[in-house]
């Protein structure tokens, strides 16, 4: 069996893969992004809580993403829960690095005439800073879902969602006439998911970010 007839045998499985591989990876990134944005927030004024931020987020990634599924098991079981879990954790480097940076790359001449005119502190960063820094931020976000979308692969280890199953069954079946299929059906599933979600992440952008301010 051919590739092209590989994927209109499995066109059904594969597409529902995808879909709960793409639901993933949202929902991870929409958690990850209000928590790393709330901890840029609550670091980016102090130079040593920034860092600290940034060194514990930077450690995480560093950890395999199957040792760090592995190690999740046991406390949270099988399936989406060590998904989620992970890829959340994942995601947050990038995210708190870029709005650590954009915050503090905000011009102080703005925010002191905000303060100038009585706006609070709360609405000096919601109206001021946050739109100023949205830019950085959106391409954390970016990265960060990237990331995310080839480690989500490894969820299958954990009985997670996802065309990381595929990647899966035909790495343990090499040798059968469809394993190579599997792989690249799924390999290439996750490739095009990214572009799409990148695609989205550009139109966001242009739509967000006044011309003036884009980068």
């Amino acid at each position: 069996m051919n590739f092209w007839e590989y994927l209109g045998n499995r066109r059904q499985q594969l597409l529902a893969d995808a879909l709960q591989h793409a639901g993933a990876v949202f929902q991870c990134m929409v958690v990850a992004t209000a928590v790393g944005v709330l901890i840029g927030v609550l670091t980016y004024r102090s130079a040593w809580a920034g860092n600290l931020a940034t060194t514990v987020t930077s450690t995480i990634l560093t950890v395999p993403s199957l040792a760090m599924i592995g190690l999740l098991i046991p406390v949270v079981g099988l399936g989406v829960a060590p998904t989620v879990t992970a890829l959340t954790l994942y995601g947050l480097l990038p995210i708190v690095r870029n709005a650590i940076v954009g915050l503090r790359g905000v011009d102080p001449t703005l925010v002191d005439a905000a303060k100038g005119i009585g706006m609070s502190r709360l609405h000096r960063l919601v109206r001021i800073e946050l739109p100023l820094a949205w830019p950085p931020i959106l391409t954390g976000i970016r990265v960060s879902t990237q990331m995310l979308m080839g480690i989500a692969a490894i969820a299958a280890y954990a009985s997670g969602p996802g065309l990381g199953n595929e990647i899966f069954r035909g790495i343990a079946s090499l040798g059968s006439k469809n394993a190579l299929n599997q792989v690249l059906a799924g390999t290439l599933g996750i490739i095009l998911l990214a572009l799409l979600f990148d695609a989205v992440y550009v139109l966001i952008g242009r739509l967000t970010i006044p011309r003036g301010i884009r980068v």
